[in-house]
């Protein structure tokens, strides 16, 4: 048995795999890796507008169709009908999903077709419609789940059907009323198997079995990570790149967001920033190791905050954050030398101890919430800058990668970790950014579904 918790010399491939899926993620090895990598991926769905459509779909299917209409002999035309009808029966039901369960959020990525006969709808039951309008008609679910409309993926074909990506969010506290709706939908009446990943995919199964009547096919949360993220970036963002970085990164107030293309993205550190941190060394797109990680991490900055300031959300923690100043409670170099350190290059301005003020009463005194919601998050972002920049010297790996809802709406650690990689590598490391940060994983997840049609069938 593997990580998946089944056999995988037994599998059976499903049609989508026969076609090109499965194949995407293992493509023929050339002099150029890398870009072998970047084709392959984009062949397995496209989107967005420059000609990104699905390679997979065009090669086999729409051509498929062509040649049942025009080309052949009787007998031909019959075979390839039938490999069409295969196609189309091998897909997995809708809906589609794939699930990231994390510690402090649940992530769901949903597949919207938009390619839907009047006979498919005809046929359709309306449980299914249900969800799908759902989903859809709304941009918020209760009190807390969110769905991102600006991440969007218009346009996505796979499988030979054309439709949205969705992304949803809401708190893994939350779990349970997530699983008690898909009872009250009768979600199990059109899938028996749910893909998911992360640690609430062991956490949540016997409550997704005995409440909802659902199993999960557990995957491995930095399988599907990794997966994930070559997908999106190899369809990209809707006819624009996925990646970013910031120019001029050693001024963080005048710095600039910049998109950037991921062509070549092997070997590559990737930082992944969730309620921990965990960094990888992939040198390919399945060969990669785990190099450390650290416990102090999105989960931290947000607890200590909640403990700190009465505050109640990631978003309350950063809207405090943006308001404060940390340098009223870090102690900095300049508190301690009066200046710069100029022997070892070290600015007056870089921080010495983090919190080091809050040893004075007077200090505590004086500062507010917001400057300890501000001193927290840069003490957390200056931690990982410091791990991710000695993990890609041991390395020797020059492209740093970071992902995870840490960064979401958190330009202050995004433009403080690519100064970190610029101003401690001397200009030789530049941190990259991606637009999707914390929802790979359930892309991932959502790719083994189409992996594994005939298995969840």
């Amino acid at each position: 048995m593997d990580h998946h918790g089944k056999a995988p010399d037994q599998k059976r491939p499903g049609a989508c795999q026969e076609n090109g899926l499965t194949n995407g993620f293992h493509p023929s090895q050339s002099h150029d890796a890398n870009h072998s990598v970047k084709a392959s991926l984009s062949s397995i769905g496209g989107a967005g507008s420059e000609g990104s459509h699905n390679v997979l779909e065009n090669l086999h299917l729409n051509h498929v169709h062509d040649d049942v209409q025009c080309n052949g002999s009787p007998a031909k035309r019959c075979k390839l009908r039938r490999r069409m009808d295969s196609v189309r029966k091998s897909r997995p039901p809708f809906p589609w999903f794939g699930m990231d369960i994390g510690g402090t959020l649940v992530k769901l990525v949903y597949f919207e077709p938009v390619d839907i006969t009047a006979e498919e709808e005809q046929e359709e039951v309306e449980n299914l419609k249900s969800i799908r309008r759902y989903l859809t008609s709304n941009v918020a679910y209760g009190d807390t789940g969110i769905r991102d409309v600006h991440l969007e993926l218009h346009d996505v074909s796979m499988c030979g059907r054309t439709g949205n990506l969705h992304f949803i969010r809401f708190p893994t506290h939350d779990m349970l009323a997530f699983i008690q709706m898909g009872r009250d939908k009768n979600f199990s009446s059109l899938h028996t198997t749910l893909c998911a990943t992360g640690g609430g995919a062991y956490k949540f199964e016997n409550d997704f079995r005995t409440i909802a009547d659902l199993e999960l096919l557990k995957l491995d949360e930095l399988d599907c990570l990794i997966q994930g993220l070559l997908y999106v970036d190899a369809v990209g963002f809707n006819g624009h790149p996925e990646c970013y970085y910031f120019q001029n990164p050693s001024q963080p107030d005048n710095s600039t967001k910049q998109p950037c293309n991921l062509d070549n993205p092997f070997p590559m550190l990737l930082v992944n920033i969730g309620s921990g941190v965990s960094i990888l060394a992939v040198y390919s797109k399945d060969n990669y190791k785990r190099v450390t990680g650290t416990s102090l991490g999105g989960g931290t900055f947000l607890g200590l905050c909640c403990l700190l300031t009465g505050c109640d959300s990631f978003e309350e923690a950063l809207e405090m954050a943006a308001k404060g100043d940390s340098t009223n409670v870090d102690k900095l170099v300049k508190d301690i030398y009066g200046g710069d350190y100029e022997r070892f290059g070290l600015q007056g301005s870089a921080v010495a101890s983090s919190f080091g003020h809050m040893m004075s009463k007077e200090k505590r005194d004086s500062i507010s919430k917001e400057d300890l919601a501000r001193a927290m998050l840069v003490s957390i972002t200056n931690n990982i800058g410091s791990i991710a920049r000695m993990c890609a010297v041991n390395e020797r790996i020059e492209r740093v990668v970071f992902v995870g809802n840490f960064l979401r709406i958190n330009t202050v650690s995004t433009k403080l970790l690519a100064y970190a990689m610029d101003f401690w590598s001397k200009g030789q490391l530049r941190a990259l950014f991606l637009e999707h940060e914390g929802y790979f994983g359930a892309v991932g997840a959502f790719l083994e579904l189409l992996r594994s049609s005939d298995d969840l069938q």
